[in-house]
């Protein structure tokens, strides 16, 4: 499966990366989990609405979600930071 990162998305990785190993470790994981199933499993993943059709959202702590996008061999990655930004 490719993985896409938005521009905005990538930053908050690069933020995430400079704040230690303890929330970078949880966000790969996240992400390795929704490569094998899709918007089934760790994280409580939620579907989207309004603006956001079509993409899921997956806990990374309370204040902040990863937020992506399956489509096909593709998943794009919008946000991992915040709510819903």
């Amino acid at each position: 499966m490719k993985l896409v990162w938005d521009q905005s998305s990538w930053v908050d990785y690069v933020w995430w990366q400079a704040q230690g190993p303890k929330v970078t470790k949880r966000i790969k994981a996240l992400i390795k989990d929704v490569e094998r199933h899709g918007n089934e499993g760790i994280g409580k993943p939620e579907p989207l609405q309004h603006g956001f059709h079509g993409y899921w959202s997956r806990r990374i702590s309370d204040e902040h979600r990863l937020i992506y996008k399956v489509s096909g061999d593709e998943t794009r990655m919008a946000a991992c930071r915040y709510h819903y930004a």
